[in-house]
């Protein structure tokens, strides 16, 4: 691998497709996700829109206007990370935030990653993100370093060169979700022993499950939510998140390892779907 090589997401074994929010004004956060991060409406149907570029489909909202107001509390969404296809795109994007007055909540310089961090009009966690090269990821004996440091939003803004926001780069997908969880161990026996994930790496109160050497398609953390339980029906936030499995072999191992757990295993459209100990759902296609 060269000294500046990305990781390439579509190779990994594991990796994230779209994510479904349930939302209280559907009209008002679909605009969000269009104006703010530049997704297309890739469809509407049934008080629900999906949204994405023209390659794929990445986010679809349903809209359920009785929905009670999610609680930081409680197991979930912490943020969907939108991975940007170069450092150039995210400098595009900032200049765009900045510009339109985004209001933002932070900026981290990861090591493997620069990132921004936003929500959404529901309070739905948004990380923008570029990767850095593979080869910046690892420490001396191999393994993979983060950090949360703060980002040289300046230096980052220059990578733009001068050329401008044209929307949600084709390339562009969602790289990683992380979740809030009630227990950092539970969630390593479901997201490590039963999905099969990597543990890449982690941080006090977080775990961060990769794929294929990646930092992490997924992660889970108690900041907020230690000691959780499952999250009550009828709550606005994440409905799914869907992973898509490149080797159908892996599902049916998947499929075996939750069933040896004692985990429900359902069949939903044709694709295989279980839930997390707090109730998140993952969809497995291939």
């Amino acid at each position: 691998m060269t000294t500046n090589e990305l990781f390439d997401m579509r190779a990994a074994p594991m990796r994230i497709g779209k994510v479904r929010l349930h939302v209280r004004d559907l009209d008002a956060v679909a605009s969000f996700y269009k104006s703010v991060l530049g997704l297309s409406q890739l469809g509407s149907t049934g008080g629900r829109i999906t949204l994405g570029n023209d390659k794929s489909p990445l986010l679809e909202l349903v809209g359920e206007p009785a929905l009670a107001p999610h609680d930081r509390r409680q197991a979930g969404l912490f943020h969907t990370a939108f991975l940007m296809p170069s450092r150039a795109d995210l400098a595009r994007w900032l200049s765009h935030a900045v510009a339109t007055r985004v209001p933002l909540q932070g900026a981290s310089d990861h090591i493997v990653s620069e990132a921004i961090y936003l929500a959404d009009p529901e309070g739905n966690g948004i990380e923008i993100y570029a990767d850095r090269p593979v080869a910046d990821w690892h420490g001396p004996a191999g393994e993979i370093r983060m950090a949360t440091d703060p980002l040289d939003a300046q230096s980052l803004l220059k990578a733009a060169d001068g050329t401008k926001w044209a929307g949600f780069p084709r390339e562009g997908m969602i790289g990683h979700v992380h979740l809030q969880v009630g227990d950092t161990a539970e969630a390593d026996r479901f997201y490590h022993d039963v999905l099969g994930l990597d543990i890449a790496t982690r941080y006090p109160g977080a775990s961060f499950y990769g794929s294929g050497g990646y930092h992490h398609q997924l992660a889970g953390n108690v900041w907020n939510s230690r000691r959780a339980t499952k999250r009550p029906e009828g709550t606005g936030g994440l409905g799914a998140v869907e992973m898509i499995v490149r080797d159908a072999a892996n599902v049916a191992q998947i499929a075996a390892r939750a069933e040896r757990a004692g985990i429900e295993v359902s069949n939903i459209n044709g694709n295989m779907t279980l839930h997390d100990p707090w109730g998140t759902r993952i969809t497995i296609t291939n």
